[in-house]
């Protein structure tokens, strides 16, 4: 990823005063959770302090490099996820409601109320693993893929408001 960040950079700089920006101290261990600040400093601070450079292109970089780290660490795929929510959620959620504990649908408003963690991936994915009051655990009978998928699935379609 430093690499592909590095070249993308050094591109277009090049294309734009001939400055390139030295990134080979910039590391991650997980580079989807690095934000556009922390991209921007890294630049700035391994930037030659002796050169100006022009700021459409390093500001061109900088998003060229926001953009191919700044995936949420949770985003699953919202079409697999819809499969997986058909053959294991809808029994008790289909529409986004909850047969149950009707007051606990899977609306943005019941989510942000009674979801443990707020209204947000990780939280649908704490909840789906480990179950909570009436529903089960599904974390022995779905992968982590299927879980993240689910729970992508479950915030987008809240949002639009199922």
């Amino acid at each position: 990823m430093v690499t592909l960040i590095r070249e993308l950079c050094e591109k277009s700089l090049e294309a734009g005063r001939g400055h390139v920006f030295r990134l080979s101290r910039v590391r991650a261990s997980r580079p989807a959770l690095l934000s556009g600040s922390a991209v921007t400093a890294a630049l700035a601070f391994n930037a030659p302090i002796s050169k100006v450079v022009d700021t459409k292109v390093a500001a061109a970089g900088a998003a060229a490099a926001f953009a191919l780290v700044a995936t949420p660490a949770f985003a699953g795929d919202v079409g697999a996820g819809e499969s997986v929510f058909s053959g294991n959620c809808a029994a008790c959620h289909a529409g986004g409601q909850n047969v149950i504990m009707p007051e606990k649908t899977l609306e943005q408003d019941a989510l942000e109320e009674y979801l443990d963690g707020g209204f947000n991936e990780k939280a649908v994915m704490k909840q789906v693993t480990n179950g909570k009051g009436a529903m089960p655990a599904f974390g022995g009978r779905l992968s982590d893929d299927d879980i993240a998928n689910v729970a992508t699935y479950v915030i987008k379609t809240a949002e639009a408001g199922w």
